[in-house]
């Protein structure tokens, strides 16, 4: 691996897409380094293609590398492991059932790994069955604990709540978040989260006692002309997490 990341070190850690090696460059500054950059396995047609261009970017930005699915698709899951693998990023995407094998593969500790789960119609339980097979059947919907414990078992890292439509479903969030302070657990929330609804998010995270949080900030800061995630609203979103406690 290259340097560390800042982000490692401190509570709130922003998840952006990144467009170009410039625009993630672009948005790390912005972050002043309390960033990871996300590139989608899905973009790729091969791993080789995925690899040596995801290595490009791992040097313009000390390796603050999250590697992703798109969208959550369960179908990227076990390319964004072989990926891993290879790339050792400071952060991976997966679904639920994807941990376990990426964790493997990484055979080390320190990259951030999550595991999707989805909210439900029931406040304490979350969907688990995002995986390539188990999302084409009956549901399985959890306790909050039982799948971090699951989560846990398997080597994660952090739950990746998804998708949120911004505050939706904000009791199911705040059960979320207790339950990743309780059993200190790290939190990614993810899915319509935007400058107006970021701080709030953030919020109720941080007043829950969750240690580590990782916002996905995606479509909503990005320029639809040019594909770029906006610095601008990098340093917005930045000074938010100074104010909220990084």
């Amino acid at each position: 691996m290259t340097k560390t990341p800042k982000f490692l070190g401190n509570k709130i850690c922003l998840n952006v897409l990144a467009n170009s090696i410039e625009n993630a460059k672009e948005c790390y500054d912005a972050a002043q380094g309390h960033i990871v950059l996300g590139i989608l396995s899905k973009n790729y047609e091969t791993d080789q293609a995925a690899i040596e261009e995801m290595k490009i970017y791992q040097e313009a930005v000390g390796n603050a590398l999250s590697i992703g699915l798109g969208a959550g698709d369960p179908n990227q899951s076990e390319m964004v492991s072989r990926i891993s693998s290879e790339l050792q990023p400071q952060h991976v995407n997966q679904v639920f059932t994807g941990v376990g094998k990426t964790r493997a593969l990484l055979n080390q500790e320190q990259t951030i790994v999550n595991g999707l789960v989805s909210p439900t119609n029931k406040v304490g339980t979350v969907l688990i069955s995002t995986g390539p097979l188990s999302s084409q059947t009956t549901k399985a919907e959890v306790p909050i604990e039982t799948a971090i414990a699951m989560l846990k078992d398997m080597g994660g890292s952090s739950v990746k709540f998804y998708p949120m439509d911004g505050l939706k479903y904000k009791e199911a969030y705040l059960a979320v978040a207790k339950s990743c302070a309780e059993n200190d657990f790290i939190l990614e929330p993810t899915g319509g989260i935007d400058l107006e609804n970021f701080e709030e998010i953030l919020q109720i995270a941080s007043d829950a006692g969750v240690k580590k949080i990782i916002p996905h900030v995606y479509s909503s800061i990005i320029d639809q002309e040019t594909g770029d995630t906006n610095p601008e609203d990098i340093k917005v979103l930045y000074s938010i997490m100074k104010k909220v406690g990084l």
